[in-house]
């Protein structure tokens, strides 16, 4: 067992998993909402864990909650304190502080954390965002569609996983898209008491779409890597599709890559792990937000597929103060992670999936659902069905064989 723990924050199942065998038995001091553990039974999840051995019900995602951890837990003394959920980042990144270890640095954590926030301090650097403004009633909405025309984003400020996310196309959609989009229900994922309801309108950016995860040391890249990404069709910005490396020219991975160091500049990242989301118009990357956290949907798991590194255990090491050897600048293969679509309904039967799982390459199919289960449509990344990770040579090669894997898998529902 390790005498100096890694402090956690936010249970995240995958990630969890990949660290066993890669830390330390008894390494782990896992922190989490009361809520959540109540919610997502975690403490029956984590029965007989050869790798977590402490789990903290602390309300982490409350302002201020840092120092009174600190206060209680003084003797803990963690080697280093990780977050692995966006509600969790400017709770770790205090408590770094106070425990003088590696972290992200408040300030950053609160102005990543904040959608609005980050437009005025990425701006003021230079880096190109689409015009913006914060709303708070569908009035704002409409006087924004009126001073800039054409269709708008309108998103909250402070969620994760595009919940509360919707392109409008015309002034008329204003009133539905207002009430679709303050429905921000995270079920087990959050806790039971209200989140703050801040509101972002921004002129819409049609064009491909990136992501650049970033491994960051005392300000400086170690690591970088661009995702290209695919969207489900309609007004709500899910991703379908992951795909790594992306297929683009290197001087627009290099472009991707520089416009992320920026950001870390103007924010004042120190250290840490950054998943910054980008458009492409006419040639011109548009920042669309910034994680200071582990990448999601299984990106990271892509990566370690794509290129001849294990991402996860680099950052926890580099987290830890551990020197890293130098890491890979290009990948050498290919892999790309595709979610299963389904219909609105109650599923009846999940089929094909032991099919899918033989299709060359394929080394993951995830299904997280099952008969029984209601759909009420796509509405954020929480609504989506499982997913297919698969291998190959090169990018489009994995996507292909992801696509088809997908395929094969039929999930049949009826009408509620």
């Amino acid at each position: 067992m390790s005498e100096r723990p890694i402090l956690v924050v936010g249970f995240v199942t995958p990630v969890l998993r990949a660290l066993i065998g890669a830390e330390p038995d008894g390494s782990v001091v896992l922190v989490e909402e009361p809520d959540v553990v109540r919610k997502r039974d975690i403490r029956a999840k984590l029965a007989g864990s050869p790798l977590v051995r402490e789990l903290i019900e602390w309300e982490h995602a409350k302002p201020g909650t840092a120092d009174a951890f600190y206060a209680t837990h003084r003797d803990l003394n963690p080697v280093a304190v990780v977050p692995l959920i966006e509600y969790a980042t400017p709770f770790a990144a205090r408590l770094a502080e106070r425990y003088g270890v590696p972290g992200a640095s408040l300030g950053a954590a609160l102005t990543l954390r904040d959608k609005a926030l980050l437009r005025q301090v990425s701006a003021a650097a230079g880096v190109p965002n689409p015009e913006s403004a914060t709303v708070t009633c569908p009035a704002d909405v409409l006087a924004f569609m009126r001073a800039r025309p054409g269709p708008v984003v309108l998103k909250p400020t402070n969620r994760q996983a595009a919940v509360g996310t919707q392109i409008i196309q015309d002034p008329a959609e204003v009133e539905q898209a207002w009430a679709n989009c303050v429905e921000q229900d995270e079920g087990v994922f959050v806790p039971d008491r209200p989140m703050e309801l801040r509101m972002l309108a921004e002129r819409y950016v049609p064009g491909p779409e990136y992501s650049v995860e970033m491994l960051v040391r005392g300000g400086r890249q170690l690591f970088a890597n661009v995702t290209g990404k695919q969207l489900y069709p309609g007004p709500r910005p899910v991703e379908l599709a992951h795909i790594v490396p992306a297929d683009i020219p290197d001087d627009l991975t290099e472009t991707l890559a520089e416009l992320t160091r920026q950001v870390v500049a103007a924010v004042g990242f120190v250290d840490g792990i950054l998943h910054c989301e980008w458009i492409v118009a006419d040639g011109v990357p548009f920042l669309v937000e910034c994680a200071g956290r582990i990448a999601g949907d299984g990106i990271l798991e892509i990566i370690d597929h794509a290129y001849p590194i294990k991402l996860l255990r680099s950052y926890f090491a580099m987290m830890r103060g551990e020197t890293l050897p130098e890491l890979p600048r290009r990948a050498t293969g290919g892999a790309a992670v595709r979610f299963v679509p389904m219909e609105p309904g109650v599923i009846d039967a999940v089929l094909g999936v032991e099919q899918a799982r033989q299709v060359e390459g394929v080394f993951l199919v995830d299904l997280q659902v099952g008969p029984g289960h209601r759909s009420t449509g796509l509405r954020s990344s929480w609504d989506r069905s499982g997913l297919v990770m698969a291998e190959a040579d090169s990018p489009a090669e994995a996507l292909q064989r992801a696509e088809k894997a997908a395929g094969l898998i039929r999930i049949e529902v009826r009408p509620e």
